[in-house]
């Protein structure tokens, strides 16, 4: 994932902020402050006028409501939504609580409720909407339904400071000022302490500074996926699947914490709070940071955010943005997240969760056509797609009986990973298992590779027989007998068969951080800036580069000269691949004079070395050689990049509605030098269009050139076009238009030629030629309209039988 701040808002007159919530189905987001400061705002991006601009975070967003709420005196201090009744619920440090509900597109009080004895530490709704719970800093409870009633209320005797509503709502969970964690049943009596695997209990120096339990609304990850995290202040978080959990998933973040929240489909754990990094002077300097983990503890990114002390954190119901509270500002970022997709063949393929299957939702939507084929897949791990197949990489746990059986059989590993490999409509073709979690996982037209920290694994599905088969269809199906599989460890310098290789997990001071592939070239990048370059489809080490940063993201050009490398800040560079030389010392890479930040994709051109397209925040550049086009405001995910067009899915629209699919969402941009040369081909003279083509030179330009003479009946242009393009058919077909002897019967065949048939039939019957016509609707098999010719004119009665 990637994440850039987009947009601050200032709060008038300075005042400092002190929570805020963000309504996760209507996009109100409220935050309170000093002095009584309660506001709600909207975000919400314009639609253009023609409906063709930029979508989703691509597009310019602006406050469509800014409504200051007057009620409290004192500090608002906690806030929080009900979605599903669109009402929010304020309290301020002298303990008043408001219900707020929108009228005629205004916020007005519905109930006020004040103790006058304490005041509201923590306030949070059920899942469902239907009860609250409100937890007092002097121990008392009070739940409450949402039409006003109090359902009841009990003592603690013991000071609280969070409240937690379990997914289904039957059970709470209440935090001390003390550390303690508790977990009560919906009337409120005490079940059991919750263990603490993160800190030492008996210590009590430990501080907790919020919980949070994903409530499945959005349906989970995965079956195993944790969901209740708690965390401490030292920075030590703890993932839990539910009260009870002996592996719980134990984090430490380095960063001294003070907001924890989830996602609203509980895939990215956002943990916010202070660093302090020490200069080269020693001085030492405190900065905002918010750390995002998956559900299994996996780091995924961090944003470093100005001000004093981040208050509150809150996400968009979409996840593609997060608000932060810091001082009297209002920070948005947004976010690109780590969909599991993959384009192919003009397919789309890629997967969601539904709240109602504990499988993961795969969709394979044919892009032409429209047609979705629907799988669903246990633990989906990842996908990847190249060429004509896609792979889908699933986890499976084998249950202890399993590894029971022969004595001299291998251990069956208590988890493995299913590697499956589909064609375009989901249908599996083959699959293989592997010992370790793929945690990088690439594909070309022939090789699948999955990687963990410290091994690789190389399966290659297709091989060059196939392709050379003289059965047409041996070209789109792979090798029936499985293909050539080889593993082994970074640090080896070959690869091993399979059945001979056992893998032990191993610890490295340098793990694997990315991988790339090209057809020839397999490219793997560590963590301390070395880069091992194997050669393909023989395993065998060649080369090995250092850069100067850690490796995210790699991508080889078309001829595996150039490699792009965006690093984990969003950096991009370029390094130059030399020759293979068999020398396995390290060498420094070539680094060209480019760089570019805040890129989180990047894509060559599959038929020119010289072109890519990266994604800069919320930008698409297209590059020739080191020189940009203008950006074009974008939010799509880069599909293909071939004939001077990127194909770019849009799929945040995509995946809000993954079951009602639009084709207007996959985009195809046109380069600058495409739209040039269309252009040009327009208003000046072949000749001129021709001069630029030469300077911008590209098979798409020269079929281009030659369609446009066609139209012009420049026949030595259009050989030329044909010729530049490697379009043999097209040289066969412009001499066989020389060779007539007549420019309407030349226009016609052009005609025909650009599926123009009407026009075509047109141009023959003006030099009345008839015959032609009829002849050309015979090669079309357009019998219907051979008959109308037929009957329309002098006709013989074999060629009307013939017809029939």
């Amino acid at each position: 994932m990637f994440i850039f701040l987009s947009k601050k808002i200032a709060i008038p007159n300075g005042a400092q902020l002190c929570c805020s919530s963000w309504n996760p189905e209507q996009g109100w987001i409220s935050c309170g402050g000093q002095n009584g400061l309660l506001k709600v705002l909207k975000l919400e991006s314009a639609p253009t006028k023609d409906g063709k601009g930029p979508r989703g975070i691509a597009a310019q967003s602006n406050l469509t409501m800014n409504q200051s709420l007057d009620g409290h005196a004192g500090s608002v201090v906690c806030a929080t939504w009900n979605a599903n009744y669109k009402k929010l619920t304020t309290s301020d440090e002298n303990g008043l609580i408001i219900v707020w509900m929108m009228h005629r597109g205004m916020w007005y009080e519905e109930m006020i409720n004040n103790r006058n004895k304490s005041v509201v530490k923590d306030m949070k709704w059920s899942s469902d909407g239907q009860k609250i719970c409100i937890a007092y800093e002097d121990g008392a409870v009070i739940v409450g339904s949402v039409d006003g009633n109090r359902l009841w209320g009990k003592e603690m005797k013991v000071e609280l400071c969070f409240v937690e509503w379990s997914p289904d709502g039957k059970h709470l969970v209440f935090v001390t000022k003390d550390g303690d964690v508790s977990i009560h049943d919906g009337s409120g009596n005490k079940l059991s302490n919750m263990t603490l695997y993160a800190v030492d209990e008996k210590d009590k120096k430990y501080k907790i500074i919020g919980l949070h339990w994903y409530d499945g609304c959005e349906g989970h990850v995965s079956e195993d996926a944790p969901t209740l995290a708690i965390a401490f202040a030292d920075g030590k978080v703890q993932i839990t699947r539910g009260r009870y959990d002996d592996s719980a998933v134990l984090i430490d973040t380095g960063v001294e914490l003070s907001q924890v929240k989830w996602n609203c489909d509980g895939t990215v754990l956002a943990l916010a709070g202070t660093q302090t990094s020490r200069g080269a002077s020693g001085d030492s300097r405190e900065f905002n940071i918010v750390q995002f983990y998956d559900p299994f503890g996996r780091y995924l990114r961090s944003l470093k955010v100005p001000g004093s002390k981040i208050e509150a954190l809150a996400w968009e119901g979409t996840g593609l943005r997060i608000c932060l509270a810091v001082d009297s500002h209002i920070y948005f970022a947004n976010i690109r997240p780590d969909y599991k997709w993959g384009y192919y063949s003009s397919t789309l393929v890629y997967a969601y969760n539904r709240p109602d299957q504990v499988e993961n939702c795969v969709v394979f939507w044919d892009t032409h056509s429209d047609e979705r084929y629907i799988k669903y897949v246990k633990s989906l791990v990842g996908i990847k797609a190249a060429g004509d197949n896609a792979v889908l990489v699933s986890k499976i746990v084998n249950e202890p009986q399993q590894q029971l059986g022969d004595d001299h059989a291998p251990p069956v590993p208590p988890k493995q990973y299913s590697l499956v490999l589909c064609d375009t409509i989901g249908s599996p073709v083959e699959s293989k298992l592997i010992d370790f979690e793929p945690l990088f996982l690439t594909m070309t037209p022939r090789h699948i590779i999955a990687a963990s920290a410290d091994a690789i694994y190389v399966w290659q599905y297709r091989t060059t027989v196939s392709k050379l088969s003289s059965d047409s269809s041996s070209s789109t199906v792979p090798s029936t007998r499985g293909g050539r599989e080889r593993i082994f460890y970074v640090d080896d310098s070959q690869g091993n068969d399979t059945e001979s290789f056992r893998y032990v997990e191993r610890q490295l001071d340098d793990p694997i951080c990315a991988i790339c592939a090209s057809e020839s070239w397999l490219v793997v990048g560590r963590a301390s800036g070395m880069v091992h370059c194997f050669t393909l489809p023989h395993i065998s080490l060649e080369m090995k580069y250092i850069v100067p940063c850690r490796p995210q993201i790699l991508s080889l050009n078309s001829n595996s000269t150039q490699m792009a490398i965006i690093d984990i800040n969003g950096v991009l560079t370029i390094m130059e691949l030399g020759p293979s030389s068999g020398n396995q010392n390290p060498v420094d890479a070539k680094i060209l004079p480019f760089e570019k930040k805040d890129v989180w994709d990047v894509m060559w051109a599959e038929d020119n070395a010289e072109l890519f397209v990266m994604m800069e925040k919320a930008r698409m550049y297209v590059y020739r050689g080191l020189e940009p086009e203008e950006p074009v405001l974008s939010s799509g995910y880069l599909c293909s990049y071939k004939d001077l067009q990127v194909k770019a899915a849009l799929l945040d629209d995509i995946l809000a509605s993954p079951e009602q699919t639009d084709k207007s969402l996959v985009l195809d941009y046109e380069t600058r030098s495409l739209r040039d040369a269309r252009e040009l081909l327009e208003n000046v003279s072949l000749s001129d269009a021709c001069d630029y083509i030469q300077d911008h030179s590209h098979p798409r330009l020269w079929r281009l050139l030659a369609d446009a003479a066609l139209e012009q009946l420049d026949f030595a242009m259009a050989e030329r076009g044909f010729v530049k393009c490697g379009d043999y058919n097209g040289i066969q077909y412009v001499k066989r238009l020389q060779v007539l002897n007549d420019r309407i019967k030349q226009k016609a065949e052009v005609a025909a030629y650009f599926q123009r048939f009407d026009d075509a039939e047109a141009l023959y019957r003006k030099i009345d030629r008839k015959d032609l016509a009829i002849e050309l609707r015979k090669r079309l098999g357009d019998w219907f309209r051979v008959v109308q010719l037929v009957q329309s004119g002098i006709h013989t009665y074999i060629l009307l039988t013939d017809t029939y």
